[in-house]
């Protein structure tokens, strides 16, 4: 019973994770972790932590947010209520699609979760009011090599799909790339 699906996406080793699910008359089953079934993704970073975000109102934005090295982490996202446009940016040095962004809708109905790889930026933007996600971290967050992107860095070129109403200051205030950055070592 249980089973997920692993959906591969433009950006390598990034992940749309899909649980098959099992529903009867007493409601639905399905699986959010398997480390045999996720073995070739989590087989070098267990989950050494786990967050829970809940965001008030509709069309607030928290990141992009990343850790540098030696702290890289790998993310696995799950949206428990509501729903969100979660985005990730490629910011591995050398990587063919360096500074290309994804995005999907994770919510509590699709059931999607994402697996972010190292070298990723990651942030979300609320399309419902009182959502929440889980997050399953590789490593402790490590304020001293945290990094964060402006969500309105024209050289990202993220649509969001509602205007932004909550950003917190920390996040308004990442500076914008310049031709200097080549990315982050994982």
């Amino acid at each position: 019973m249980g089973k997920l699906k692993i959906i591969n996406t433009k950006l390598e080793g990034l992940h749309v994770i899909e649980p098959i699910v099992h529903e009867d008359n007493r409601g639905a089953f399905f699986r959010v972790f398997c480390e045999d079934e996720l073995n070739e993704l989590f087989k070098e970073n267990n989950i050494k932590q786990v967050n829970h975000s809940i965001t008030s109102k509709k069309g607030t934005v928290r990141g992009m947010h990343f850790q540098y090295h030696p702290d890289c982490e790998v993310k696995f996202v799950k949206c428990i209520k509501g729903k969100v446009l979660d985005v990730v940016v490629d910011l591995r040095k050398g990587s063919d699609t360096f500074l290309e962004h994804f995005s999907v809708e994770l919510s509590s109905e699709n059931r999607r979760m994402i697996y972010i790889p190292k070298g990723f930026a990651h942030g979300f933007q609320t399309l419902d009011d009182e959502s929440e996600l889980l997050y399953f971290h590789s490593s402790i967050y490590t304020p001293s090599n945290e990094g964060g992107l402006n969500i309105k860095d024209p050289l990202l070129n993220i649509k969001w799909p509602l205007d932004t109403i909550e950003l917190s200051k920390r996040d308004e205030e990442h500076a914008f790339l310049t031709s200097d950055f080549k990315g982050i070592q994982i």
